[in-house]
C-alpha cells in the first residue's frame, strides 16, 4: 500500500507535513477495527476529520448511511474529490473542523470516526464533547499516549481524562505501531471508542446546581500545582480557609492529603457542589 499511497501524493504534488500531523494509515486492518467498533449501519451519519489520502474514507461511504469528511488542506482535498466524485453518500468540506461550523451538516445525532491529526486532538475532542449537539459515540485514533490519558483511572487522572471522562465512556480498543503509518512519526498510536456520550441536557442534569463553567473552574484549579495538595490548591485559587476546603472534601469522602489525580469524576462533581458557593 506505501507505493500507491506515494504514487497518489507524487501525482498531487502532496509532501506530508509532520507539523500538521499528517501520517497516513497503511493498514486495513486498523480501518476494518476502527469501522466494527463504530458499529456502522445504512442509518447512521459520521463525521471523518483529516481524511487525508481517503483510505478510511472508503471505509466509511462502504459502511454508513452518510459521511461528512472535513480536510484542511487543498492538495488532499482535490485529491478526494477527484477520487471519490461518484460517491453520493460522501460530503466533503475544506474547512478547518476546529473553526468551521457543521452543525447544520450533520443534525442532532451523528458519529465521529477519525485518524485525528496528532497536534489537534485535545481541542477537537474539546469541540465536539461541549457542542450543544454531541456525537452520540466517537471512535479515534490518535497518539498512544494521549489515549491513555483519556482513559486514565482515578491516580492518574489528568484534565484531559476528565474532560473526556465528564461526558462518555472511553476505552482503548487497540494498539496501533508506528510502522503502520506513512511517514512513519515518533510514537505508537492507539484506537479509542467513547461510547454513551451524554448531551448537554444530562450534563447539566448531573452538575447541578453548579454549571459546567463553575465544574472546570475547579477542576483547573485543582491541576494548578500538581505536586501539591488538593486542599492547598483550592484553597490558593478560590481565596478560601483551607478548612472549609477540607471539611467540604471530607464531606465526599475525600482525605484532606489527596491530590487532584486521585479523584474520579463522580469526585469532582459531589466537591463541586459542595464549593458552589465559591465558584463565579
Amino acid at each position: 500500500m506505501i507505493d500507491q499511497i506515494k504514487k497518489l501524493c507524487q501525482a498531487y504534488g502532496i509532501t506530508p507535513q509532520r507539523s500538521k500531523g499528517q501520517h497516513f494509515l497503511m493498514d486495513a486492518t486498523v480501518i476494518d477495527t476502527m469501522v466494527e467498533t463504530a458499529r456502522l449501519t445504512s442509518r447512521d451519519t459520521v463525521l471523518e476529520v483529516g481524511p487525508g489520502l481517503g483510505i478510511l474514507t472508503e471505509a466509511l461511504v462502504a459502511s454508513a448511511g452518510r459521511v461528512v469528511s472535513v480536510e484542511l488542506d487543498r492538495k488532499l482535498f482535490a485529491l478526494l474529490q477527484a477520487k471519490f466524485v461518484a460517491s453520493q453518500n460522501l460530503e466533503l468540506v475544506n474547512d478547518d473542523i476546529l473553526h468551521g461550523n457543521l452543525a447544520d451538516r450533520l443534525g442532532a445525532d451523528y458519529k465521529v470516526v477519525a485518524n485525528i491529526p496528532y497536534n489537534i486532538t485535545s481541542r477537537f475532542l474539546k469541540n465536539i464533547l461541549t457542542a450543544a449537539v454531541k456525537p452520540s459515540t466517537a471512535v479515534i485514533l490518535v497518539q498512544k499516549e494521549v489515549a491513555e490519558r483519556i482513559c486514565a483511572p482515578a491516580g492518574q487522572l489528568s484534565l484531559l481524562g476528565i474532560s473526556v471522562q465528564l461526558y462518555g465512556r472511553p476505552a482503548v480498543i487497540a494498539t496501533v505501531g508506528r510502522q503502520q503509518f506513512w511517514p512513519m512519526p515518533a510514537v505508537d498510536s492507539a484506537i479509542v471508542a467513547i461510547r454513551d456520550i451524554q448531551p448537554a441536557a444530562a450534563i447539566a442534569a448531573q452538575l447541578k446546581p453548579v454549571t459546567e463553567k463553575q465544574f472546570w473552574q475547579l477542576v483547573r484549579i485543582g491541576f494548578s500545582a500538581k505536586r501539591k495538595k488538593l486542599v492547598n490548591n483550592l484553597a490558593a485559587g478560590l481565596k478560601v480557609s483551607g478548612k472549609n476546603i477540607e471539611s467540604a472534601a471530607a464531606e465526599v469522602g475525600l482525605a484532606s492529603n489527596v491530590r487532584a489525580q486521585n479523584l474520579m469524576v463522580a469526585d469532582w462533581q459531589q466537591l463541586a457542589k459542595k464549593l458552589v458557593m465559591y465558584l463565579n
